[in-house]
């Protein structure tokens, strides 16, 4: 799966870039379909520690799946929507046997 990782308005160490294409390569445990992935990192103008955001987009087929936490790390943020978007997948796979 590729995995493109996108930060606004900063630069991103190769360890958080690591770390993000890891986690994020687990979700083809879930589903193996997944065609690709875009991880959006962003920092939120707000007076909380929690001003971190990470988005991810899965490309799946058929339709894309998405998740958006906030946390106080990107790290953190990522791995809740790593978290989130292992429901979505099941949920879909799920789906997919169903009909």
């Amino acid at each position: 799966m590729n995995v493109t990782i996108n930060a606004v308005h900063f630069k991103t160490d190769k360890k958080l870039e690591t770390f993000i294409t890891e986690k994020v390569g687990k979700l083809n445990q879930y589903f193996d379909g997944i065609i690709g992935s875009e991880v959006i990192l962003k920092l939120e103008n707000t007076d909380t520690p929690e001003n971190k955001v990470a988005e991810i987009r899965l490309q799946i087929p058929g339709n894309d799946l998405y998740a958006r936490k906030q946390c106080n790390t990107f790290e953190e943020a990522t791995g809740e929507a790593v978290d989130a978007l292992k429901i979505q997948l099941k949920k879909y796979k799920a789906k997919l046997k169903g009909s």
